[in-house]
């Protein structure tokens, strides 16, 4: 495979096209009054979901761009608070900065001057394509748990069909 389609690849994984539902689909008209509900045995809200997607993928965004990264520690920094609640514009603002953090992996993804191969400063020999797969993995797995949550909690649109 060369250069070029091995990043047109991993872009559309990382955007969650193909066999993952996309995060803008999954997030997409969010009742208010439901931002900081939780589903039966579940221990944290809708927005702490987003919020744990988000904190994950700026720390893997830091990782690849940052010579100085310095580990966060696992799970603390990683979630918010367990009695953290955001507001409306709080959980919008989680969206939009999960959305402006993915569009700079991609765009490091993108550019024919990034080595996908070449090692992280700092890591013990991680590299691009690496941290792409585990960003766009996480983020499937939790963007479907989002998704779940919404069917549990009713919190999909009424004129939704699928």
């Amino acid at each position: 495979m060369d250069d070029k389609a091995l990043r047109k690849q991993l872009a559309q994984l990382l955007d969650g096209v193909g066999a993952h539902m996309p995060f803008e689909e999954a997030v997409a008209d969010f009742p208010d009054e439901a931002i900081n509900r939780r589903a039966p045995n579940v221990d944290y809200g809708p927005w702490q979901l987003l919020e744990h997607l988000r904190l994950t993928q700026w720390d893997i965004l830091e990782y690849v761009r940052n010579p100085d990264y310095e580990e966060r520690e696992w799970p603390r920094e990683y979630w918010p608070e367990p009695d953290a609640v955001a507001t409306r514009q709080q959980f919008d603002e989680t969206i939009r900065l999960f959305l402006e953090d993915r569009a700079a992996l991609r765009a490091i993804l993108m550019d024919p001057a990034t080595d996908l191969w070449a090692v992280i400063p700092g890591s013990p020999g991680h590299n691009l394509v690496r941290e792409i797969r585990i960003d766009a993995d996480h983020n499937a797995y939790h963007i479907g748990e989002f998704a779940i949550l919404r069917q549990v909690m009713g919190t999909w649109p009424a004129n939704r069909t699928d």
